[in-house]
């Protein structure tokens, strides 16, 4: 099991990153437009850099909704592979089975 506050920081990121999802992708467009003076896209990177830092997607960690485990994660399942073992050898994932040979 992962520590309790590690899982509630990444709940706090993936909530910040909801919050300012829109702002900072206005911000990313404005600053990629090469038709847009140097001086507005040197402004919205600097307003870029004011966002909270926990705000950025690529800050959030894919974890287990199971056990929290941050490692061994199958985006496909969203838990790690020793939940996903767990819940296959007890028969509770329709169509997959423990391979034995």
């Amino acid at each position: 099991m992962a520590k309790k506050s590690a899982v509630e920081r990444n709940k706090k990121r993936v909530r910040l990153a909801a919050q300012y999802a829109s702002r900072r992708a206005r911000l990313k467009a404005i600053a990629a437009d090469m038709s847009e003076p140097v001086e507005a896209r040197f402004s919205a990177r600097m307003k870029l850099a004011e966002l909270p830092r926990n705000s950025a997607p690529v800050r959030q960690r894919n974890r287990c909704l199971l056990s929290g485990r941050p490692r061994g994660y199958y985006r496909k399942f969203k838990m790690s592979r020793i939940a996903l073992r767990e819940l296959a050898s007890q028969g509770l994932i329709p169509g997959m089975t423990k391979s034995s040979w």
